[in-house]
């Protein structure tokens, strides 16, 4: 005969059961989180950058190469072709106004000089002889018109007496015409040798006048040749840093070719190059951020050189600090052109995650999670870019490389 089962065996059967149950849903629950695991990709919190959407101000900027060089910077060059006689400094050092760097051939320069300067001396010579020789002339024809001046005198007097005598008969019509043409011919010939003096004058004084002329280009030519004997020694123009020189003795330098250069110490500015595809964005004026090795100088655009090589402009920037103790001669650093300014707009540290302007996707950190979105991006200074759409401030994104999982819409974080 069958017996009641005690109610103390119903009770454990019943937290038996019970304790199946939820064992079986935890094993449930603890395969699904295993399956999401295998499907769901991951990655590390440590392995990428988040950053959070906050407010603040940024810069649109364009980035360009920039090289320092001096504000003041001279070359020397050759004056003619010539050849390296003594070479006295070294490229690098400080030097001082007037010092001597080197020394040219001067031989040449020097023959020539002297040819010059035998030359002047025969136009000298030839300035003289023709003084002497106008003097000379004019005292004979002096001579011959005093002699003229006594002859037409004489002439005068025998007219006069045969005019009278003629009155009286006493002498005949042929004699007293005879008389006056010799009157005539004596004043002809007076004054023929009078012209004779203004012209020999005008003659002698063209003659010399050409013989200065030759003077002065000659004194010219002299004059250069001085300049270019000095030109053989060749100094510094002022006080600086050398920084270049020719300096091997007995090198052969051409007219013009450049055998020093001198720049000024201490006083610097920046030499940009950029793509000419922001050439209509730039102007003189504006500000410019000047990084080297995590130090950040200010300047601005001073001058947009007008030529384009190969696809590039170059543009002069003033540094606000041009003598900072940390700049160097040629020393590379990244110029960055600020052609805009927004301030109090939403900004995201900037990353490789992005890329330019415009609307791009990006993954969304949430509750260990990172989904794809998409952001509308606009200005950038290469540290913060803005977020013009998209986002709400206390956002946060993933700004690090997102290349290796760009395909997937979600991602988990995992600690």
């Amino acid at each position: 005969m069958d017996q009641a089962i005690g109610i103390d065996i119903l009770r454990r059967r019943r937290h038996f059961r019970l304790a199946t149950g939820i064992l079986l849903c935890a094993g449930i629950l603890a395969a699904a989180w295993g399956i999401n695991r295998i499907v769901r990709p991951s990655v590390a919190a440590r392995d990428v950058v988040i950053a959070e959407v906050r407010r603040g101000s940024v810069d649109n900027t364009i980035n360009a190469a920039g090289v320092v060089i001096p504000v003041h910077e001279e070359v020397v060059s050759s004056p003619g072709a010539s050849r390296i006689a003594k070479v006295h400094a070294k490229p690098g050092q400080q030097v001082k106004q007037g010092e001597l760097l080197l020394e040219l051939d001067d031989r040449e320069i020097r023959l020539a000089l002297e040819a010059l300067k035998e030359q002047l001396a025969q136009q000298d010579n030839k300035v003289l002889t023709l003084k002497l020789e106008m003097d000379q002339k004019h005292k004979q024809i002096a001579s011959a018109i005093e002699l003229l001046e006594i002859d037409l005198q004489a002439s005068r007097a025998l007219r006069e007496r045969n005019r009278k005598l003629r009155e009286s008969g006493l002498v005949s019509g042929q004699d007293l015409l005879t008389s006056e043409l010799n009157v005539q011919r004596n004043e002809v010939q007076l004054r023929q040798q009078r012209e004779l003096i203004e012209d020999t004058r005008r003659a002698t004084a063209s003659n010399i006048a050409a013989a200065k002329l030759q003077q002065a280009i000659l004194q010219k030519q002299i004059a250069r040749q001085q300049g270019l004997l000095e030109q053989t020694r060749v100094t510094a123009p002022f006080s600086g840093m050398l920084t270049s020189l020719v300096e091997e003795e007995g090198a052969s330098v051409a007219a013009g070719q450049l055998v020093a250069r001198v720049s000024e110490l201490n006083n610097y500015r920046v030499e940009a190059t950029l793509s000419d595809f922001h050439a209509r964005q730039l102007a003189a004026g504006q500000p410019v951020r000047v990084e080297q090795n995590g130090e950040v100088l200010q300047g601005r655009v001073h001058t947009i050189l007008p030529e384009i090589q190969n696809g590039t402009i170059k543009l002069l920037v003033d540094l606000e600090q041009p003598h900072n103790p940390h700049l160097r001669n040629k020393m590379r650093v990244d110029a960055n052109i600020v052609t805009d300014r927004r301030a109090s707009v939403l900004v995201i540290d900037s990353g490789a995650a992005f890329n330019g302007k415009g609307r791009q996707p990006a993954f969304k950190v949430m509750d260990g999670a990172a989904r794809k979105t998409l952001l509308d991006l606009g200005a950038s200074d290469g540290k913060v870019v803005e977020v013009a759409g998209g986002a709400q401030p206390g956002d946060r994104f993933i700004v690090s490389d997102t290349s290796a999982f760009k395909e997937l819409d979600s991602i988990r974080i995992s600690q």
